[in-house]
C-alpha cells in the first residue's frame, strides 16, 4: 500500500508540475501582447500625447483628433538634459516637444487646440503628475485619451490611473496605442528587439508596482 501511495503522490505532483509549466509557457507567450492595452474609441475631454517616440504617437493623435474624439491635445514638455545650457551658450536646436507640436500642427491639428505644459519631465510618472495638476483645476475634464506607443500602453495606463486615484480624482483613462508602432507583441520571443521590449517593460512595470507608485 505504501508503495502505491508513493506512486500516486509522484503522479499527482508530476501532473501539478506539468500544469505549472504549461501555465508558465502560456503566460510567457502572452506577455508581449499583454503589454498592449487598447480601449474602445470614445469621445474624451482631452488627448494626452506622451513624449518619447514622436512619429507614431503624433500620427495616432492626429487620427483621433480628426475623427472628432477630442478637441484638446495636451503635451508635457520633455526633459532634454543639458538642453537649457546649450541654449544659454547660443546653440539653438528644436526641442523634442517643439518637434512634436510642429508635427501635430503640420498634420492638421489647430494651434489653439494644442496645450504644452512646462515641466522638464524625465519619465511617464512625472508626465502623469503634471497632467494631474493641470486637470485638478479643470472640472470640464474627466475623460482622457492616453496616446503612446503600443508597448508602452499597459504601464502608462497603470501610472495615470494610480496618479488620479491617489488624488481622489474621478478621471476615466482610455488607452490608445498607436497603430503606427511596429510592435504588436505576437511572437516576441523570436526576435531580439521583441525580447528586449518585453524584458525592459516588465522590469519597469515591476518597478512601478513595488516602488514608484508610492511616489505619485
Amino acid at each position: 500500500m505504501s508503495g502505491r501511495l508513493i506512486n500516486r503522490k509522484r503522479i499527482f505532483y508530476s501532473v501539478i508540475f506539468l500544469i505549472l509549466i504549461l501555465v508558465s509557457v502560456t503566460t510567457c507567450r502572452n506577455a508581449g501582447t499583454w503589454l498592449v492595452k487598447k480601449d474602445p474609441p470614445a469621445h474624451a475631454d482631452a488627448l494626452i500625447l506622451l513624449m518619447g517616440s514622436i512619429p507614431d504617437r503624433v500620427l495616432e493623435a492626429s487620427d483621433l483628433y480628426k475623427a472628432g474624439l477630442t478637441d484638446r491635445v495636451v503635451i508635457v514638455e520633455e526633459s532634454m538634459g543639458a538642453y537649457r545650457e546649450l541654449e544659454a551658450r547660443g546653440a539653438h536646436i528644436i526641442s523634442n516637444t517643439q518637434q512634436c507640436r510642429n508635427a501635430a500642427i503640420a498634420l492638421g491639428i489647430p494651434t489653439e487646440s494644442i496645450v504644452v505644459l512646462p515641466g522638464d519631465a524625465r519619465s511617464t510618472q512625472q508626465e502623469a503628475i503634471i497632467i494631474r495638476d493641470y486637470i485638478k483645476n479643470r472640472n470640464e475634464i474627466d475623460t482622457i485619451l492616453l496616446v503612446t506607443s503600443s508597448d508602452h500602453t499597459r504601464r502608462a495606463s497603470m501610472i495615470f490611473e494610480k496618479a488620479f486615484e491617489k488624488s481622489g480624482m474621478q478621471v476615466v483613462v482610455y488607452s490608445c496605442p498607436s497603430k503606427y508602432s511596429k510592435y504588436n507583441g505576437k511572437g516576441w520571443w523570436k526576435q531580439k528587439e521583441g525580447i528586449q521590449v518585453v524584458l525592459f517593460e516588465s522590469i519597469k512595470i515591476a518597478n512601478f508596482l513595488f516602488i514608484e507608485k508610492y511616489r505619485l
